[in-house]
C-alpha cells in the first residue's frame, strides 16, 4: 500500500499539468461618455413607466434640475414627480447629438432630447436641448446639475388675404431714426428694419406675423377701437417693443 501510494504520487509529479482553462472574455470597458449617455437614457425611459428608483439611483443628493419652464427642482422633488403616464398617454424620449467632455471626476454633457408623445390619439413631437453635469462618486457617476431648454420651431403659416396684407403695409417707427417697413409685393409680405436686410413675413393668425427661422419673435398689429392699425408690437416671448405707425403704404 505504501509503495503503491509512492508510485501514485510519482505519477502525479511526472504527469503533464492539466491545461490552464481559458479565461472568460470580459466586455470591453465602457467609455465615460457612453456610460453617461446610457444612464441619461435610463432616466428618460423610467419616466414613462414611473420607475422612480432609477432617478433615486443616478441623482446626486444635492442635484439641481432646471426644467424647460425654468423651475428648479431638488432630488426629492424630481423623484417624487416620477409616476407612470396616465391612461391615454404614451411616448418615448430619445437622445440625439450626444457630446460629453470629461475632466477628471467631472463631466459635462449636452444633447437633444427627441420626444414623441401620443396624447389621446394626437401625435406630438418636441425637442429639448439638455446640458448635464456629472460627478464621479465611489458608487458611480451621479448627476449633480441639469438644465433643459425647449427648442422652438416655426408655427404653421396661414394664408393672408391680399386686402389684409395691403392693410398691414406701411412704416412703423420706434424713433425718428429707426423704423420698420412692411411691404406687400403682390405675393408675399416683407419687412425691413432701418439698416438691415429685408426678411419674409408669414402669418400665424390674423394680425400676427412671424419671420421663418426666428420662432422667438412675433409681429402683432395693434388697432384702435375703430379697428384702424395704429402700431406694430415686436414681441419677444412676453415682452413687446411697440413701433408706432407713421404712414400706410401707398
Amino acid at each position: 500500500m505504501i509503495v503503491a501510494s509512492h508510485a501514485f504520487l510519482l505519477a502525479l509529479r511526472l504527469a503533464p499539468p492539466p491545461p490552464t482553462p481559458t479565461p472568460t472574455p470580459t466586455p470591453s470597458t465602457e467609455s465615460v461618455p457612453a456610460l453617461l449617455q446610457r444612464q441619461s437614457q435610463e432616466l428618460f425611459d423610467a419616466l414613462g413607466s414611473g420607475k422612480s428608483d432609477v432617478w433615486e439611483k443616478y441623482l446626486d443628493p444635492d442635484v439641481r434640475y432646471v426644467d424647460e419652464s425654468g423651475a428648479v427642482a431638488s432630488k426629492k422633488q424630481m423623484v417624487d414627480d416620477v409616476r407612470p403616464l396616465p391612461p391615454g398617454v404614451s411616448g418615448s424620449i430619445g437622445i440625439l447629438n450626444y457630446d460629453a467632455v470629461v475632466k477628471g471626476d467631472v463631466a459635462v454633457a449636452t444633447y437633444v432630447n427627441d420626444e414623441h408623445e401620443d396624447y389621446h390619439g394626437a401625435k406630438l413631437h418636441c425637442q429639448y436641448r439638455t446640458t448635464e453635469t456629472w460627478r464621479k462618486r465611489p458608487e458611480g457617476w451621479r448627476l449633480v446639475a441639469a438644465q433643459v431648454l425647449a427648442l422652438r420651431t416655426d408655427p404653421p403659416a396661414v394664408p393672408v388675404a391680399e386686402a389684409l396684407a395691403r392693410e398691414y403695409a406701411g412704416t412703423y417707427a420706434l424713433t425718428p431714426e429707426l423704423a420698420y417697413e412692411v411691404r406687400w409685393n403682390g405675393r408675399t409680405l416683407e419687412g425691413q428694419q432701418t439698416g438691415r436686410k429685408p426678411e419674409t413675413l408669414s402669418a400665424e393668425a390674423p394680425d400676427v406675423l412671424f419671420v421663418p427661422g426666428k420662432p422667438r419673435y412675433r409681429y402683432v398689429f395693434l388697432r384702435d377701437a375703430a379697428g384702424k392699425i395704429t402700431g406694430l408690437a415686436q414681441r419677444r416671448e412676453a415682452w413687446d417693443i411697440v413701433w408706432k405707425r407713421v404712414t400706410p403704404s401707398s
